[in-house]
């Protein structure tokens, strides 16, 4: 087999097992899906295929350079999916684009073999470890109400208790409005949680994120 060849597999395996995982996120609706993934594998691939090959020539050569410089690109990439309207939020989808770029890293440099197990792990981990683990601690929520009455807003807010932290009132087309962050458990699902906010007398539920 030609070395162009097996270069080619290389990227093949790696958009293919870059895709599996995209496609995992896509089914749960997150932001970062299939093609994220995959432009994420075959880069990563496409960098370690160039350090192995692309400089071989070179009089000072170290191909672990290149694979430093994608662990860093790839950890700003995620990074900026982390980070959205000033809340944590896509921690899993930012982990499985790092672990992703290692997986097309070691379709670059030949080791299909364990590039496959880790596809596999990592897709173990997004779906039965989320499926079957026991929600232990809190997740926080932003609530949004609005009202007539921004006394009753406060009221809505002092009925949370604890759960509240911080608010903020503002008006908007004629009513009062209030932002909550919130911190409920993870045993209570959103469509609980949803019932008992739209429950609180004398507001409105408008969103919740």
């Amino acid at each position: 087999m030609s070395l162009t060849l097996q270069l080619v597999i290389r990227l093949l395996v790696a958009g293919v097992l870059g895709a599996l995982i995209g496609y995992e996120r896509e089914l749960r609706a997150k932001g970062a899906g299939v093609r994220t993934h995959v432009l994420v594998a075959l880069g990563a691939a496409l960098f370690m295929i160039i350090s192995q090959h692309g400089f071989a020539g070179a009089e000072r050569f170290d191909a672990a350079r290149v694979a430093a410089g994608v662990v860093t690109g790839i950890g700003f990439l995620g990074g900026g999916i982390i980070m959205k309207k000033n809340h944590v939020s896509g921690l899993t989808t930012a982990a499985g684009l790092w672990v992703t770029g290692a997986i097309g890293m070691g379709a670059g440099c030949g080791m299909y073999l364990m590039a496959g197990v880790c596809t596999f792990l990592v897709l173990f981990c997004l779906e039965v470890l989320n499926a079957y683990s026991i929600k232990f601690g809190q997740r926080e929520v932003t609530v949004v109400f609005s009202s007539d009455d921004e006394l009753a807003l406060i009221n809505a807010v002092e009925s949370l208790g604890k759960q509240a932290g911080h608010f903020n009132i503002y008006r908007e087309n004629g009513k009062y409005k209030i932002s909550v962050d919130m911190r409920v458990s993870k045993r209570e699902t959103a469509l609980e949680l949803m019932k008992r906010l739209k429950n609180i007398q004398g507001v409105e539920l408008d969103s919740m994120e």
